[in-house]
């Protein structure tokens, strides 16, 4: 067997091991193996393209490769083991843009390896040049709008940049803008390819990623997650065209796919279209909080909140980011597992967009291990609040937001959330009465049968576990 045999075989290996990786990652009972084979998937990956690599590559190349790979794995390796659950949303982002720019960097080099040698001067047939130069110009533009939206989505995720989106004048029309030069430049680029065009085309790309991330507001920050995810996967495909790397492709496509499709499964869960959500406008209030009089919020000692747990039927936990940043997915746990020693029937109610990344709830409650059966998604559980004794809500807001119901003026007016509040009791965690991430009040603080419990998440369950 030849050694490019071996490697196209590896390759073939790769990517089935990829696919079986994202099926495994579909389901809490075999994420396990999921990751497993994504690792074995990759060191494969990785060992082929060594090995492609050396039979055209001097020794001190494959040396400068290998030195590379060994200082990105032990950036990786720390990174890993020192991010908190709470900072990997903006930690993918951050990748996110490092595939964006690898995306354009590997377009550029396509550029001075074939357009700008002359076509004579390459092995690319005389019929497929036209092709080259639409792959170095789309390349470049998916590989620069997905760097520079990632940063903008890291900046917001780690706050530190404002979640409230920047509107500027005329936004849609700056984004239309901004695709009508890509795609002008586009048919100038293959009729005729010259670096002023490719440095056009990747300044127009910069500034649309920046706008078009900065112009979104916190709500939809975990559809953005999603967003850029597949973006990234487009971009690697796009490489992948350029480096002939078939491996590169499907991997690149299998991202930009599944991005693509959990960007839709986001989009439905708050009942917004893909072209809103690009839109922006998200968490923009209405009105100035204070505006509009809620009423009086009552609230509850820890004494009494144990009692209710205590003396309840059922109970059905809503989880949101304020438990992550908390960190009080360990003794939200062992509350569960007390209530349900006691013969209370517990559950956990999870939204699809709940925390600052998609299945971010379902991370931190396996990892505080919740048994799977008990964690229930919002269509399975949203029909059983009425008949529910307590509802603890532990740093959720835009999620169990009754306005998404009940007031058609309110931003997130239409998007499915949790029936907390037809439950006899709700209990909520928060440190105060501020707004949630997407900036919208919750009349749900205000209602009758709703109690709140101030101050830190992970302390107050503490303080349950210890009265119980």
């Amino acid at each position: 067997m030849t050694a490019l045999s071996v490697t196209q075989s590896a390759e073939i290996v790769a990517a089935v091991l990829f696919i079986l990786s994202l099926a495994g990652l579909s389901r809490h009972e075999t994420s396990r193996s999921g990751v497993v084979f994504g690792i074995a998937g990759m060191a494969i990956a990785l060992a082929a393209t060594i090995g492609l690599a050396s039979r055209s590559i001097a020794a001190t190349g494959i040396g400068l490769l290998v030195i590379g790979m060994a200082t990105g794995a032990g950036i990786g390796l720390w990174r890993a083991r020192v991010v908190e659950m709470t900072g990997m949303p903006e930690l993918i982002a951050m990748l996110h843009s490092f595939v964006g720019l690898a995306a354009v960097l590997v377009g550029w080099d396509g550029y001075y390896s074939v357009e700008a040698k002359g076509t004579r001067q390459t092995e690319i047939a005389p019929d497929l040049v036209h092709i080259h130069h639409a792959e170095v110009f789309i390349g470049v533009f998916i590989g620069a709008v997905t760097f520079t939206g990632s940063i903008v989505a890291f900046g917001k995720l780690s706050e530190q940049m404002k979640s409230r989106p920047l509107t500027l004048p005329g936004k849609n029309v700056l984004n239309l803008g901004a695709l009508v030069a890509f795609f002008t430049l586009t048919i100038a680029f293959v009729a005729s390819p010259n670096l002023g065009l490719l440095v056009a085309v990747t300044i127009v790309a910069l500034l649309l990623g920046w706008h078009l991330v900065i112009s979104i507001g916190g709500g939809d920050m975990p559809v953005v997650v999603s967003m850029l995810n597949s973006y990234s996967g487009w971009a690697a495909a796009a490489s992948g065209f350029l480096l002939n790397n078939n491996l590169l492709i499907v991997t690149g496509a299998l991202v930009g796919s599944s991005g693509a499709y959990l960007s839709y499964i986001m989009c439905t869960a708050m009942n917004r279209s893909f072209i809103s959500v690009i839109a922006g406008g998200f968490g923009i209030e209405v009105a100035p909080p204070g505006d509009e009089d809620y009423g009086d919020y009552t609230e509850i000692n820890v004494f009494d909140a144990a009692e209710l747990l205590r003396t309840s039927r059922s109970v059905i936990i809503t989880p949101g980011y304020g438990m992550a940043v908390a960190q009080a997915q360990y003794p939200v746990a062992e509350l569960a597992s007390k209530l349900r020693d006691r013969g209370i029937e517990v559950r956990f109610g999870i939204h699809p967009v709940a925390g600052r990344l998609p299945g971010h709830m379902n991370v931190l409650l396996a990892e505080a291990k919740v048994p799977y059966d008990i964690v229930l998604e919002m269509d399975e559980i949203n029909g059983d609040f009425p008949q529910t004794s307590v509802v603890l809500v532990i740093g959720a807001n835009d999620t169990v937001n009754p306005a998404a119901m009940d007031d058609p003026h309110s931003p997130i007016a239409g998007m499915p959330v949790l029936h907390v509040w037809e439950a006899e009791t709700v209990i909520v965690f928060k440190r105060s009465m501020n707004t949630g991430y997407a900036g919208v009040q919750n009349p749900l603080f205000f209602k009758d049968n709703t109690r709140m419990l101030f101050g830190d998440a992970r302390e107050r369950v503490d303080d349950i576990l210890r009265t119980l």
